[in-house]
């Protein structure tokens, strides 16, 4: 007979190897998110015949991720992870294709085209933190969610650097950087071929059929963790695909855009070295709600100004919010639902999340670029616009505290 403490060190042994596959994945992969969200506002607005639709690639590429959910966690749930990941870098670099095409030619339609299929790539990029969990022991999970994760650290060097190697390589601006994304695709998935998650098993007749999609999202943890992964998502993007657009417009150069980029994405990633401990320690539901706050200070701070420490410091808050609130919603969705559930709470939960980052990205645009006279004050609206949000995740987060308080004692 097995020794259960054996069992749990021998799932962890393929957890860590799993993990360190999918920190790498993060980290190469990965670093063509903040390219694109660097350079797409940008070249957005050079080829968009109305500046109010400069955001509209982001959006695009989130509308992309959002269509791509369900059918890429079903394709894993059937396929298993490896045929997942694959197919998402593949939509990346057809998506990096179709957008260098389109700049070449200098066709918005065509760069809008690029960027939804570069949404394919970005929806299997979200699956890295679920499957770091897959094969790992329940006191290791919230650690190899935080690792995976802390795995975007080196994205967040790697993509803006790239972009001010790239961005001028060429006549067209941004050609270069549209390049680049196709390339780190086309080697970054041959890192797949390393993963050891097994395939799902084909249930049986008899098996549990699990929870419908309207049953989970009655839970009350899966129902919050899902609104604080909304949030915490949604508002990061609104504020991130603003912020070249306003960096350039209140008088400093694009390489300094690209550095406060680089800033946020570091405070994105760089905690996950010691969320996962923090949730061990101190509970999700407390770190989720010091994510809140850390976002609502970021809008704080932005508000004050528009010197380059404000958007320095405002993008470093914004980052450390989101890994706060986005890593603890996912930590508490993952233990919310049963494994043969797997499939359908997470398509579910993704294709929700980034429907509300698609309206979000949608909105900053026109936020941005057309709420106000000038950059100053379109910044300044961006931000307002987060505290509907932030009130809606507290106040989730306090009703479930007390539900399970009632819950306990009843």
């Amino acid at each position: 007979m097995t020794d259960p403490v054996q069992q749990i060190e021998s799932d962890d042994a393929r957890a860590k190897r799993n993990v360190f596959v999918l920190v790498a994945a993060q980290a190469f992969l990965g670093s063509q998110m903040p390219m694109i969200f660097v350079v797409g506002g940008l070249a957005g607005q050079s080829l968009a015949a109305n500046i109010c639709f400069a955001t509209m690639p982001i959006t695009m590429i989130v509308i992309g991720s959002m269509l791509a959910a369900t059918p890429v966690s079903a394709i894993m749930q059937r396929y298993g992870r490896r045929v997942g990941f694959i197919i998402g870098a593949t939509g990346g670099a057809l998506g990096g294709a179709v957008g260098a095409y389109g700049l070449y030619v200098a066709s918005f339609p065509i760069f809008l085209l690029g960027s939804l299929l570069t949404g394919i790539y970005m929806s299997a990029q979200g699956f890295y933190r679920f499957a770091a969990s897959d094969t790992a022991s329940e006191t290791f999970r919230p650690k190899a969610i935080s690792y995976v994760m802390a795995g975007g650290l080196i994205s967040a060097i790697l993509g803006p650097q790239l972009v001010k190697f790239t961005a001028d390589a060429y006549v067209i601006p941004f050609l270069g950087t549209y390049i680049a994304v196709i390339a780190l695709n086309v080697i970054g998935s041959l890192l797949f071929v390393f993963i050891d998650i097994p395939k799902p098993p084909v249930p049986q007749h008899d098996a549990p059929k699990g929870r419908s999609r309207l049953e989970l999202l009655k839970t009350p943890r899966i129902a919050v963790a899902v609104i604080c992964a909304m949030v915490s998502y949604a508002l990061m993007n609104l504020v991130m695909t603003s912020t070249p657009l306003a960096v350039v417009g209140c008088g400093f150069d694009k390489s300094v855009a690209a550095d406060v980029v680089t800033g946020h994405v570091l405070a994105m990633f760089a905690p996950s070295f010691f969320t996962g401990h923090l949730i061990a320690r101190f509970g999700v539901e407390r770190i989720m709600g010091i994510g809140i706050a850390i976002l609502a200070a970021a809008g704080m701070v932005a508000l004050m100004g528009v010197a380059l420490p404000n958007f320095f410091f405002a993008l470093i808050l914004l980052g450390l919010g989101w890994n706060f609130g986005f890593i603890g919603a996912t930590t508490m969705l993952a233990g919310a639902h049963a494994p043969h559930e797997r499939g359908r709470m997470q398509g579910l939960n993704d294709l929700l999340v980034f429907g509300g980052v698609t309206v979000a990205s949608l909105a900053s645009g026109g936020l941005m670029n057309c709420s106000g006279g000038n950059a100053v004050e379109g910044w300044a609206a961006v931000n307002y616009a987060m505290v509907p949000f932030l009130i809606l995740a507290g106040g989730s987060l306090i009703w479930l505290t007390l539900h399970e308080r009632r819950a306990a004692l009843a």
